[in-house]
């Protein structure tokens, strides 16, 4: 495969691996799926990504750019194509520690960032996993644990460096190129290539973590009672649920995370999760936030977690939408459900702000089923909680398609976002996968867990739901 290639540019010597590389079997896949890419091309510099771009593109292959490769659809390498990997562009620089103003390079990992500013007393609320790239997250959305006081990693971008289709390198803020700066922030990876990010990160050294299992009620009030409170509670509170089946009945584990630096302001914030149900298992730490992405985490990439999932925003979860959430946990699907608290500081921002237009919404919720399930069981578990949805999030669809880009970019967003991609990428270089495919709300379900033959050129996704591993 890697001597039909022409020769690579000589800024690019020893940075490009072939199958056969000892490198290959490290690069070639994502967390969901196994690949096998013609090239994996390792820039380590901006103008080194310039070199790979036209590089690429002279190979007439098409192209995937990741920036760590745990993105849910796998469209972050490719069969038979090229893959820009921007592992090696990860550098984490404070440029105004009052203001909390950071560069971060779109390579590095969520740990490493978490790592690098913990000695400033910053913090940027950034996912839940810390093997998540930089690059995919913060140009999607970024659903982190301090979601509802901070904001979605995108809220906090104050400038981006973008790489364009043709090669051509500008820095995007609310002044300078502010239609491409409103785009990369919730639609970037049909856009360009991000290559560094300026974020204002938040003053923060410890954060109270609250974990518990509760029983949850069939009937949904568990749910319901979960949802209500979040959707209210102080901002300084964000969680995360995961709902699943244990038997004939359900459970819910919940880990909530307090933006507070001591446990006397932790425990009355989170005391009202105590009565949505039966208490299993109960504790609360103070901790400093790097342990909630910790290096732990940084590994490669391998396809080792296959799955199928798809989300859905609410604004409010009824008594007819908990039961149904519920449902899909213990139905004949099985589901693994998450649900994530949103509102707070998210919905402070004006709906057209940004490309993630869903700021009215409260509560997200997360299916997944895992082999031997597929695709046809969560259409099955999801079928009832999915017709109530109003709205959908990028980062945690793993089947995207032209239905799935109406759900994420509704109306005029999705018109503005359409527009803006022709103007940036003419000749669709980095056509998401979102413009093409199938979606898979019907019976014709194509969530195989496996990658569909449509080319993946957009950048990496943020986490999958993980399995529970208590």
């Amino acid at each position: 495969m890697g001597s039909a290639l022409a020769r690579v540019p000589d800024s690019l010597v020893g940075q490009i691996v072939t199958p056969g590389d000892r490198r290959y079997a490290q690069l070639r896949s994502t967390y969901t799926t196994t690949a096998s890419p013609a090239a994996v091309l390792l820039p380590k510099t901006t103008a080194q990504v310039i070199d790979a771009i036209r590089y690429a593109r002279e190979q007439r292959l098409p192209i995937a750019v990741r920036s760590g490769g745990h993105g849910l659809s796998g469209a972050s390498s490719n069969n038979g194509g090229v893959v820009i990997d921007l592992s090696m562009l990860n550098r984490v620089q404070v440029l105004d520690q009052r203001a909390g103003l950071v560069r971060i390079e779109a390579g590095a990992r969520w740990a490493n960032v978490a790592k690098a500013l913990a000695p400033y007393g910053l913090v940027i609320s950034s996912g839940d996993y810390g093997g998540v790239g930089v690059g995919g997250l913060a140009t999607g959305g970024g659903v982190g644990w301090l979601v509802r006081a901070h904001g979605l990693t995108i809220d906090r971008v104050r400038a981006v460096e973008v790489v364009l289709a043709d090669g051509t390198l500008v820095r995007a803020d609310a002044e300078h190129e502010p239609e491409l700066f409103w785009l990369v922030r919730g639609a970037g990876a049909g856009a360009g290539v991000v290559v560094a990010f300026e974020i204002e990160a938040a003053e923060q050294r410890n954060v109270g973590v609250t974990q518990l299992v509760v029983e949850a009620h069939p009937d949904g009030r568990t749910v319901r009672e979960w949802a209500r409170y979040l959707a209210q509670a102080p901002r300084e509170l964000s969680a995360a649920a995961v709902l699943f089946a244990e038997g004939r009945s359900a459970l819910m584990s919940v880990t909530a995370v307090v933006a507070a630096e001591s446990l006397r302001r932790v425990r009355p914030v989170v005391e009202p999760l105590l009565a949505i149900g039966k208490v299993l298992e109960h504790r609360s730490d103070l901790r400093p936030y790097p342990t909630l992405v910790p290096t732990a985490h940084l590994r490669p990439n391998v396809g080792q977690q296959r799955g199928t999932t798809t989300n859905g925003l609410f604004t409010e979860l009824d008594e007819a939408g908990a039961r149904a959430v519920t449902r899909a946990a213990t139905g004949p699907g099985r589901a693994v459900v998450q649900l994530r608290s949103m509102g707070g500081a998210v919905n402070g921002v004006a709906a057209d702000a940004t490309a993630y237009a869903h700021r009215h919404q409260n509560t997200l919720v997360i299916a997944s089923t895992f082999p031997p399930l597929g695709g046809a069981a969560l259409d099955t578990a999801w079928r009832a909680v999915g017709g109530r949805a109003d709205g959908e999030y990028v980062n945690f669809e793993s089947q995207p398609g032209p239905a799935a880009f109406a759900r994420i970019y509704p109306g005029e967003t999705g018109a503005r976002v359409r527009r803006l991609w022709k103007r940036y990428d003419p000749d669709g270089v980095f056509r998401s996968p979102l413009l093409a495919g199938q979606s898979s709300r019907s019976g014709q379900s194509n969530r195989s867990g496996q990658r569909s033959g449509q080319p993946a050129r957009s950048g990496q996704r943020s986490g999958q739901p993980h399995r529970r591993r208590r």
